[in-house]
């Protein structure tokens, strides 16, 4: 949907401190930051505090009094968030006998969300989220345009430094009405290298973009970290979310017709948005769902509703039409969902999550509201379009016969190979550890490095499966010759938690999971890279939660070895500019030196695999997490579709991926 005309002090109602309301407390969120951000103090906390200041901006847009927002990624590790709405309240709270912008930032639950004043939709909690981005930054700056005046005050570690101070009379080129800038606090976020993600950012704010119809500027400016390279990016979607779903379909030939289908209705004071597309894949599980333009990844009451509402009309239709032959199996809610590429969207005045981390909406009403629509504007589609009617109920019809031809393969694995049963490949060589969360079992390429490994590893808690050559392309084959591959099987069975995302097919339980670390350990070579990359489509398309449970990770092997004048142990090198370095060292010294090339992990003896890559106290490996549907999306369909160029680059670059952290 176009956004209306939005600027900086423009009409419309007044935002000042008679809007703020106070709940007091702000004292535990650094002693326990994991109750008040997704993902505590790693990785999805980190992005979690640039997510809540972006969040309150978006809310000054949908609320009718932005149209520009502006995200900068600094080089020193800080970020700022630029808004042209009304400015965050400066004038003095009676209440607290401080100024409004003071309370917001200090206080937790006080903010534009919960008086009179309240937005009627809200993603951030004004408040909430920037009092914990406070609580848990090294700094925070806030300065607002206001009056004609700019305003600032700073804080640190959630203390004011910096009292409310005017600077001056606002010049000409500021654009912006509240501008703010954070460095996270990393004495909080040790886990990793304190940096934000560029593509996690960015999925994010293209989002928004389509979901929203603001103009969305992204700009990264840490040049040291992308080869000297500032990256600047605008997004700016008018065509909204039926533009959205179309471009989770990353592969225009796969598409069985041409336009979204797009529902919009409001029942109860709940605003749904739906727009879906079908392709011809096998996915049945491309459906984002969002509460107030923030992303719920489980899901919630919206899903449900949709679920409910599309697969009724649906079934109705095909029945109605006498569209399914006799003889041919039923189609399933998964069948009848199979292909789809769908964006579900509520907006609500108070939405219930199932945590702060919002993954989950609770709200009962956006169910009713979503059912309701969807049943009565998808009927009225189809009716209006019987064409495309057909063709989506033939993929149905063509989904429920190929599970029905899985079902019978799936019987001819269970006899013929241990995916379902107690029985374990005979080619792994596993631990002794019953105990999950210790367990690690490495994914070795051929006999030669799988002897190493066996040699190498401690036996305790490091098992190993090693695969014969390059695994079966899953992005391209169906589930029934999947289930028939030896090597698929054999990783299946080790692992064993089953298959997720092809519904009662089979079926995938986290909770079975014999290993918490799964280690993909290929040679560092091209080919290497081609088995990693085979082995992530199918953990992402079959293993999902895997993932998405931190339970996988890509080893690190050494490229080099230096031996330097009489050293005998020698020093391991990961990249080519390490050697570099150490060359240019022994060289300075006078001194001589060997270097040694690994061309495969086969050519190091068990105790150099062990010290170099499979010694927790010494290895270092990258844990692999997608985040964002779309960015996973565009990467696995360039990997795994017809185009080469796309993939020799991926697999050149050794295993970069739409979200890898160590």
């Amino acid at each position: 949907m176009p956004a209306q005309s939005r600027v900086a002090g423009g009409p419309g109602a007044e935002y000042t401190a008679a809007d703020i309301s106070v709940l007091k407390g702000l004292e535990a969120v650094r002693k326990r930051p994991g109750m008040y951000v997704q993902g505590g103090t790693g990785v999805d906390g980190y992005h979690q505090l640039l997510t809540e200041i972006i969040d309150n901006a978006i809310d000054e847009g949908t609320a009718g009094f932005a149209d520009e927002i502006h995200v900068i990624m600094h080089a020193d590790g800080s970020a700022t968030v630029t808004d042209n709405g009304r400015g965050i309240p400066v004038d003095m709270m009676a209440s607290e006998g401080r100024p409004a912008i003071e309370v917001i930032f200090t206080e937790l639950h006080a903010g534009g969300k919960f008086g009179q004043g309240a937005y009627k939709v809200s993603g951030g909690l004004h408040g909430v989220g920037s009092s914990v981005v406070n609580a848990l930054s090294t700094y925070l700056d806030v300065t607002v345009n206001k009056g004609g005046k700019l305003h600032h005050i700073r804080f640190e570690q959630g203390v004011v430094t910096t009292p409310l101070e005017v600077l001056g009379d606002t010049p000409g080129d500021v654009q912006w009405a509240t501008k703010v800038s954070f460095h996270p606090d990393a004495g909080v976020f040790k886990e990793f290298d304190n940096q934000f993600s560029y593509d996690r950012i960015r999925g994010r704010l293209r989002e928004l973009a389509y979901l929203t119809g603001l103009k969305i500027v992204v700009r990264d400016e840490r040049t040291g970290l992308h080869a000297g390279e500032v990256r600047e990016e605008v997004f700016y979607e008018q065509g909204g979310i039926a533009n959205f779903a179309r471009a989770l379909v990353t592969d225009d030939t796969k598409l069985l017709y041409d336009q979204p289908i797009v529902m919009r209705g409001t029942h109860s004071d709940v605003i749904v948005e739906v727009a879906f597309i079908h392709a011809n894949t096998y996915a049945s599980d491309n459906i984002l769902t969002y509460a107030n333009m923030i992303r719920t990844r489980d899901g919630g009451t919206p899903l449900t509703g949709f679920k409910t509402a599309y697969t009724r009309i649906l079934n109705k239709y095909a029945k109605d039409k006498n569209m399914i032959k006799s003889g041919n199996p039923v189609p399933s809610g998964d069948d009848l969902l199979e292909g789809i590429y769908c964006v579900v969207s509520v907006q609500l005045g108070e939405p219930q999550f199932e945590s702060q981390a919002k993954v989950k909406l609770l709200n009962s009403e956006a169910q009713t509201a979503v059912n309701a629509i969807v049943g009565e504007k998808f009927s009225e589609f189809l009716e209006e379009n019987p064409k495309v009617g057909k063709t989506i109920v033939e993929k149905a019809a063509e989904a429920a016969r190929a599970r029905e031809a899985a079902r019978k393969a799936r019987d001819i694995v269970r006899r013929s190979n241990p995916l379902e049963n107690d029985d374990l490949p005979g080619k792994l060589a596993d631990c002794s550890s019953q105990d999950p969360a210790e367990s690690e079992l490495f994914i070795v390429e051929g006999i030669s490095a799988g002897g190493s490994a066996k040699g190498g590893r401690e036996r305790r808690f490091q098992a190993i499966l090693p695969l014969r050559g390059k695994i079966l392309n899953v992005e391209k084959a169906e589930l029934n010759k999947i289930l028939k591959n030896a090597e698929i099987r054999a990783l299946i069975a080790a692992i064993g938690a089953g298959v997720e995302g092809t519904g009662d097919r089979m079926h995938f339980d986290l909770s079975n999971l014999r290993y918490h670390k799964i280690v993909i350990m290929t040679d560092a070579d091209m080919d290497g890279g081609h088995i990693a990359t085979l082995l992530l489509t199918f953990f992402y398309r079959y293993m999902r939660p895997v993932v998405e449970a931190g339970y996988l990770y890509i080893a690190q092997p050494p490229l080099y070895r230096i031996t330097v004048g009489r050293e005998k142990k020698g020093t391991y090198l990961y990249d080519e500019n390490a050697l570099k370095i150490a060359v240019a060292a022994a060289n300075k010294e006078g001194k001589k030196y060997d270097i040694q090339r690994f061309k495969g992990l086969g050519e190091m003896n068990a105790d150099q695999l062990w010290d170099t890559t499979m010694n927790p106290e010494t290895r270092a490996m990258k844990r692999v997490g997608i985040e964002d549907l779309i960015v996973a999306n565009e990467v696995f369909e360039d990997l795994m579709g017809n185009e080469v160029a796309p993939r020799k680059l991926f697999i050149q670059e050794n295993a970069r991926f739409a979200e890898i952290s160590v």
